[in-house]
């Protein structure tokens, strides 16, 4: 198959394309490396020759997004600005990338005849749902620009696939972790950062009382979506959003321990390190855990790894990949 996966140069963007190339696909990566590195997708280009390609473009430019759809029968849709905080300080630039910018894709996708668009959803979209698990069909008001661009992403993939017949298929990640994720920049997430922490023997600054709580969720179990999204031949399963996680709640408190536990391994010393609290951050959700049944039954999806093993697995590659 062509693929095109936008983002492709970020964190889970370029894991979906090595996931692709070793399965023999033909894929596309388009990205602007506002957040993505070339670091992360460079290897390709020796590893896979004629069946990577690369463009340097951008998803507010619709011409960039016309291009690279040229060809391709799968878009995995996985550029956007992340980050709640960062959404609050720039509303307007989050909204641009992750509104007009998913706008450009679907009306290209549209345009191109691809066969299915897979895009990157969010539990972010739960919003002030105090209901746990979360289910798909049931979320509350979002609390943040960032969780307002990404529940708007749904609503156009939806109207999409009623008016025009492009098949959609959304993935609600669920703070998703692992190899590649960047430790560096304002805006990074909390356990590459605290990784980061503890490896200088920094104390880790968790915001707020610690009690607030995720459904972390491995790379390998979103790689497993997003290829089950795209082979699926149930007409029940296209122009579905689904949760993808574990089922599995932690809080701040156990992750930070888990990972003085697991970098201890190779560190005696970091399991001394004290863990310091500050402020909670706006615009957080207290709890997140997903019901994932909807992703069993009609996607035939099978979490394989918990939030432990992934945990053990992503220490052990930032230990050998950011000393």
């Amino acid at each position: 198959m062509k693929l095109l996966v936008t983002g492709g140069a970020g964190f889970i963007g370029s894991n979906l394309c090595e996931y692709f190339l070793q399965e023999g696909h033909d894929v596309t990566c388009l990205d602007n490396f506002a957040t993505g590195h070339i670091e992360n997708v460079l290897t390709f280009f020796d590893e896979y020759h004629d069946n990577f390609h690369l463009i340097v473009g951008d998803i507010r430019n619709i011409e960039d997004c016309r291009n690279a759809v040229e060809g391709i029968d799968y878009v995995f849709h996985e550029a956007a600005l992340g980050s709640v905080p960062r959404s609050i300080n720039d509303p307007i630039t989050t909204n641009a990338v992750n509104i007009s910018g998913f706008l450009n894709m679907l009306v290209v996708a549209r345009d191109a005849k691809v066969k299915r668009f897979i895009y990157a959803a969010s539990s972010s979209t739960y919003g002030d749902s105090k209901t746990l698990p979360k289910v798909e069909d049931t979320i509350g008001k979002p609390l943040s620009p960032y969780a307002i661009t990404k529940y708007v992403n749904e609503l156009y993939a939806d109207v999409f696939a009623k008016t025009y017949g492009i098949e959609t298929i959304g993935l609600r990640y669920f703070n998703v972790f692992g190899r590649r994720q960047d430790p560096n920049g304002a805006y990074a997430a909390v356990i590459p950062l605290f990784v980061k922490n503890l490896m200088a023997h920094e104390s880790p600054v968790i915001n707020g009382d610690g009690d607030y709580s995720r459904d972390f969720t491995y790379i390998d179990n979103v790689i497993q979506m997003n290829m089950l999204a795209m082979k699926t031949d149930n007409a029940e399963a296209i122009n579905q959003v689904y949760n993808t996680a574990f089922g599995e709640r932690t809080t701040l408190n156990q992750l930070t321990a888990y990972l003085k536990e697991y970098l201890s391994e190779y560190d005696n010393k970091i399991k001394d390190i004290e863990i310091k609290h500050g402020p909670e951050r706006l615009g957080d959700i207290p709890h997140s855990l997903a019901c994932i049944e909807k992703a069993k039954q009609l996607l035939g999806y099978n979490s394989q790894y918990s939030m432990k093993d992934g945990l053990k697995e992503a220490t052990k590659w930032y230990w050998e990949n950011l000393k």
